[in-house]
């Protein structure tokens, strides 16, 4: 074992061998993504006599946004793959494991592998898992490999381009999306364009079937269906208003309410939810799948002491579950939690989201808000005025959608 590695797993094993109360103020944050790896890095620069641990059980950082790009062949998985060990230089302390139980009560986290890290305020930031059971067949097929629902960057990324590669020219590709809300609104439609472009360069008599649980394009629709109309006519068949409900993965067909719809790559999305661990520690408060949260401080209403942040959070009136709101909640939670152990009131905080999706290989369309507190109705609104969207794709947009990427890549994680 190599020496820095036995120093990080003694500095873990000290952390978990038993729970008492750290000698000056601990956070702990549960899950490295968007959300727990910016918290992490800004508690640490605004505060550093706090200590901070970070549990995250992968061991590199695969970033959603850019990886349709992946799919498309236009990006590659080391572009959009970054390591942790970076929070290390702000003193973040890395524990490799997988957090499986909260007590709050005791303000503990327990391990997967054993032993308990105590806290003095907690982050949980999991994202999201999937509510495989409303689909009919999906884990059976999913087991097969031969369907994917590719939306946690990482291996099923790497698959499904594969499977794209793979099939035969004049196939179909089938793109299921849930109702909303879901992660990242525009992904799919991204997803859709990338695949497109792929089909138009490399396989021209295939087609991109996309089966919408929502009415329409949810977000940036205008957009979308003139890129779709302009640059990829007879290739794309947009369905709204066609919710799966199950998988035959011995027939690749994916069943709707009226019918089944045969495909060649079936890539089926299921409905989300909180993760897991916001499930068994109790964060959940509604629809059984979100977790509501005060948006002054990002804590939980359901567990004091504990921040939950990004995806698994109920939105609050027309926010996106996105990668920069993640990062902007991680904020509101450091601000507030080095405010609080410091014995000061914490204050309301602005944020700004962004979301670019790629259209072509070089071209981009944008969606930005402005979100601020309204004591009146408690909770986050959308400035009137702020915002908007691209007045058209462009090569510009994606410009910006790169630097955009490399920005919240560094101020997550570098």
């Amino acid at each position: 074992m190599k020496r820095r590695e036995f120093l990080k797993l003694a500095a873990a094993t000290a952390l978990t061998g038993c729970a008492t109360t750290p000698s000056k103020a601990r956070v702990v944050v549960i899950g490295g993504g968007f959300g727990g790896a910016t918290a992490a890095k800004y508690i640490r620069m605004w505060d550093p006599s706090i200590d901070v641990v970070l549990v995250e059980r992968e061991a590199s950082f695969v970033s959603c946004p850019i990886s349709n790009l992946v799919l498309g062949g236009f990006s590659s998985m080391e572009e959009v793959t970054r390591s942790q060990d970076t929070l290390e230089r702000h003193g973040v302390q890395l524990v490799r494991d997988e957090a499986v139980g909260i007590d709050a009560a005791k303000k503990t986290v327990r391990l997967a592998r054993g032993g308990d890290i105590a806290y003095e305020r907690l982050i949980v930031s999991p994202g999201v898992d999937f509510l495989f059971g409303e689909l009919q067949g999906f884990e059976a097929a999913m087991a097969s490999g031969r369907v994917l629902h590719a939306w946690k960057a990482g291996p099923q990324t790497v698959a499904l381009r594969r499977q794209l590669e793979q099939m035969r020219d004049g196939g179909v590709y089938v793109l299921s999306i849930p109702l909303a809300p879901y992660r990242c609104p525009p992904g799919p439609y991204e997803r859709t364009s990338m695949v497109a472009a792929y089909f138009k360069q490399a396989k021209p008599r295939s087609k991109v079937l996309v089966l919408d649980a929502n009415p329409d394009v949810t977000s940036k629709g205008p957009l979308f269906k003139r890129a779709w109309s302009e640059l990829y006519p007879g290739i794309i068949e947009y369905r709204g208003n066609s919710r799966a409900v199950g998988v035959d993965a011995n027939t690749m067909s994916v069943k709707l309410e009226v019918e089944d719809v045969k495909g060649d790559v079936l890539n089926v999305v299921p409905p989300h939810r909180a993760g897991d661990i916001a499930a068994k520690a109790g964060l959940i408060t509604t629809n059984n799948r979100w977790c509501d949260v005060d948006w002054r401080t990002m804590e939980s209403k359901a567990v004091k002491g504990v921040h939950v942040l990004g995806d698994s959070t109920l939105s609050a009136p027309a926010m996106p579950k996105s990668a920069s709101m993640a990062n902007n909640h991680a904020k509101i939670a450091a601000a507030a939690i080095v405010e609080l152990l410091n014995g000061r009131d914490p204050a309301p905080v602005k944020i700004i989201n962004t979301c670019y999706s790629f259209v072509s290989q070089r071209e981009a369309i944008r969606v930005s808000s402005v979100h601020e507190w309204e004591p009146g109705q408690g909770t986050l609104i959308a400035v009137k005025g702020a915002g908007g969207v691209s007045a058209a794709r462009s090569e510009a947009e994606a410009n910006y959608a790169w630097n955009w990427a490399r920005t919240i890549w560094a101020d997550s994680l570098a």
